[in-house]
């Protein structure tokens, strides 16, 4: 029976890793993808539940808009160089540093072609969420060097062109995070000024690096 389940895990193990390195070279050759979305948040230490919607656009290397609609209007928007963190409510911009490709941890990120899927991470087979579409398979990335803003991620894909449906994270609180992908649409080559931002008039700009 022990030899049975050695060779089933060495199996599983294999699959994980065939799925990683599919993943990784299915990615490589995405450029860039738009999609709405709808981002769900379960748990952690307020043990709340919180659900958003939006459109996001990614364009390689490391450029990303994020605009969230509902319930609170919200953008994020990277240019490759600088991530601006934009809450109009706070009347405020939070200006950081886009992380090196070697310390690109985050799983959004890796969406932005930053990070390596088998480098960066010790992959496994999991079954999908009960929410995921039918055909859809589930790949649990555990980061190999520990992140401060998560535990480990899930990637859910369409089983056969592999593209993208649902990203999961577990926060170190235990809360969940969870982006739900539709209308997906790759190598859409977006112009580049969709990633500038101008910052509004009257708003306050806090530099991260400076607190």
């Amino acid at each position: 029976m022990r030899l049975v389940v050695a060779l089933v895990g060495v199996a599983l193990a294999a699959s994980a890793t065939d799925l990683a390195q599919s993943l990784q070279r299915k990615y490589d050759t995405v450029h860039d993808f738009s999609a709405d979305f709808i981002h769900t948040y379960q748990g952690g230490v307020l043990h709340k539940t919180t659900t958003e919607r939006g459109h996001v656009l990614v364009k390689k290397p490391g450029k990303m808009r994020w605009d969230y609609t509902e319930p609170e209007k919200k953008l994020y928007v990277s240019d490759g160089v600088r991530l601006y963190s934009y809450v109009p409510a706070d009347k405020q911009v939070i200006v950081s540093a886009v992380p090196k490709d070697d310390e690109a941890g985050a799983p959004i990120l890796f969406l932005a072609g930053k990070g390596n899927l088998l480098r960066d991470f010790t992959p496994s087979i999991v079954e999908p969420p009960k929410t995921s579409p039918a055909g859809s398979d589930a790949l649990k990335l555990v980061p190999k060097v520990a992140q401060g803003d998560y535990e480990w991620l899930t990637l859910v894909v369409d089983k056969q062109s592999l593209g993208l449906r649902t990203l999961v994270t577990i926060d170190e609180q235990g809360g969940q995070s969870t982006i739900s992908f539709v209308n997906l649409k790759e190598n859409v080559n977006p112009a580049d000024k969709e990633f500038a931002f101008n910052v509004p008039r009257g708003v306050d700009v806090i530099n991260e690096s400076s607190r």
